[in-house]
Parts: structure tokens; sequence; C-alpha cells
């Protein structure tokens, strides 16, 4: 089969097919999502060398599961042992001995079958198109904000990113109800995010007169110096919630987390469940943030579009 693989350098290769095992189903992949973590990657986020990918909508070929036979899925990234401490506290994304797809341990879905853990993968609705129930697995994490701070209608909330992610976390906030802030670079972003969105844009410099302000900031702008603006704009005792991954440590002013009593709190991949009910229901499309869509024969190009778009999609058909 045909693969996107990373070792040190990006190549698309022909590879062994996957071996099923019990417990395992193989995945026949129609459609995979680029995503900032599949970049930086590439810039040695991680160490990992293999097939990339974890953004997924994948027909399910064999099967030990009635269940998902035949039908149309997506997958959760984290494969815990179910052995280590953390697990038995049911921490499992935590798990001492994670594996996550396409970044740590585990082959990814840049190909055109995977093999995927029964208890990984999620149904997609029949009223769910192909192009939606990809966003699922980033969809999940832009909801995980709201299992990782308490939000309500009344607070100034500040939202800095308008990037693939950031664009979906701002899609949640307004399906919730949530007036914000959107920090970003690109005013014209704003019209993806629908008629009923809650965001009200501000440039980077306009953002500078918010000293101090805002009581809930998300970080989601992938990129290092995200946290240090967050922290310039976040209240004395508010919260910051970080999303961003990347290669490399950031620098900010610890002191000032200390001396104003900012709760930092880090928040990844969510509830996947929530994800596809929202896409079910219509209360949130991310198609709109798709600019590109191409064959996996073209996935090098593919990911140099990625550097420099929002959405990038790679089908296998």
């Amino acid at each position: 089969m045909k693969a996107l693989v990373f070792d040190g350098n990006l190549k698309l290769l022909d590879v062994p097919l996957p071996v099923r095992r019990p417990g395992t189903s193989l995945v026949k992949v129609n459609l995979a999502g680029i995503c900032n973590t599949d970049l930086e990657i590439t810039r040695g986020y991680m160490d990992y060398h293999g097939i990339l990918g974890h953004e997924l909508l994948g027909t399910v070929i064999e099967s030990d599961s009635a269940i998902l036979s035949g039908k149309r899925v997506t997958t959760e990234i984290n494969i815990p042992c179910k052995t280590c401490d953390l697990c038995k506290q049911g921490l499992f994304k935590h798990c001492r001995n994670i594996k996550t797809v396409g970044i740590s341990g585990y082959p990814g879905v840049f190909a055109e079958y995977a093999v995927l853990p029964d208890e990984s993968l999620h149904v997609i609705p029949e009223s769910v198109s192909s192009l939606k129930a990809v966003f699922t697995e980033p969809l999940a994490a832009a909801a995980q904000v709201f299992e990782s701070v308490e939000l309500s209608p009344d607070q100034r909330v500040c939202l800095i990113g308008d990037g693939k992610l950031g664009l979906l976390i701002s899609m949640v906030l307004s399906a919730k109800g949530i007036i914000h802030r959107l920090v970003g670079k690109h005013p014209e972003r704003i019209g993806l995010l629908g008629s009923s969105s809650g965001a009200l844009f501000l440039s980077i410099d306009e953002a500078e007169t918010y000293d101090r302000h805002f009581d809930i900031v998300i970080e989601a702008t992938g990129n290092p110096l995200g946290l240090a603006q967050a922290l310039r704009v976040v209240r004395p005792q508010g919260k910051v919630v970080l999303k961003s991954t990347y290669q490399g440590k950031p620098s900010f002013d610890v002191t000032s987390v200390v001396v104003r009593e900012i709760e930092l709190i880090g928040s990844r991949c969510g509830p996947f469940e929530k994800a596809i009910s929202m896409l079910e229901e219509g209360t949130v499309d991310p198609t709109t943030l798709i600019e590109n869509i191409f064959h996996i024969d073209e996935s090098l190009k593919a990911f140099e579009a990625a550097k420099k778009s929002l959405k990038v999609i790679i089908r296998m058909d």
C-alpha cells in the first residue's frame, strides 16, 4: 500500500499492508486530515519516525466486531496499556506506556489502510458527511476546553490563535453561547465561522490594549510566543487554557504567574461522542476550513500546502 512516512525526511513509499490482530480492525482509509502536530513532527516533535497522520475517516473492511464491520469510523489517537498505575486511576490518556496513532509508537493513517484497536473506533452516523467526519478528532480536542475549565456567557473570554484549532474552538464556543474575542492575524477568517458566530476579531496590536482584562484566555496559536501573549491579557487570578503543542520550549515570565496567581491549565484530547453529536446536530460545520484536498499520490505537495493553508485533506480514492 502507499503510505506517507517520516524517517527524518518525508517520503511517499510502498509499504506492506498492516497485519490485523485480535481486538483490532483493518480500516480502509478514505480521508485523513493534516494538522499542525503532523507538521511539528517533521520538525522533530516527539522524535517520531513512521507513518504519519491521526485524523481519520475510514471504512472497516475486516473485524471481529459485528458492530464495526462495514461501518464508517474515526479513531481516538491514544492507545493506553491499561496496566500501569495511571491507567488504574482511569488516566488512560496519560498512560506511562502510551502509544499515540501517528505520533508516538504506533503507525498513523496517512496510508491506504490502517489497523486500529476496536475500542478506539467510533462509528460515524450516516447523516454526517465524510468531509465533516474527518474533523472528529480535532473537534473533540476543541470541545475539551469545556472539560478543562468552567465557561459561562457572563465571563470575559479571549481565544488567541486563528489557525485550524483556534477556529474550531471558536466554533465550539459559539455553539455553547460564549461570546469571545478572537485574536489573530487574519480578520477575513471570521467569515468562515458562520453568521451565528460569537467571535469578535482582535488584531494582535489591538489585543495589546487589553492589559490584564480577560477572565479566561485560551491559547491555541501553535507558537511558543502565544503563552506570553496570553499572560499579558489574562486578569489576576484568571485562567489560561493551553492547547498548543510544538517542537521547542516557550520562554515566559513565570514570576507573573505566581504574583498574579494565574492558573495554567493544559488541555489535550477530548470527548469524541460530543464532537460527533455536534456534527450530527449541525451546531458546528468545520468544512468551511478546508482549503485543499489532495490525492495520496500528491501527499508531499499536500504537506507543503498545509504549511500555509488552513485545513488540507488527503484522500485515498
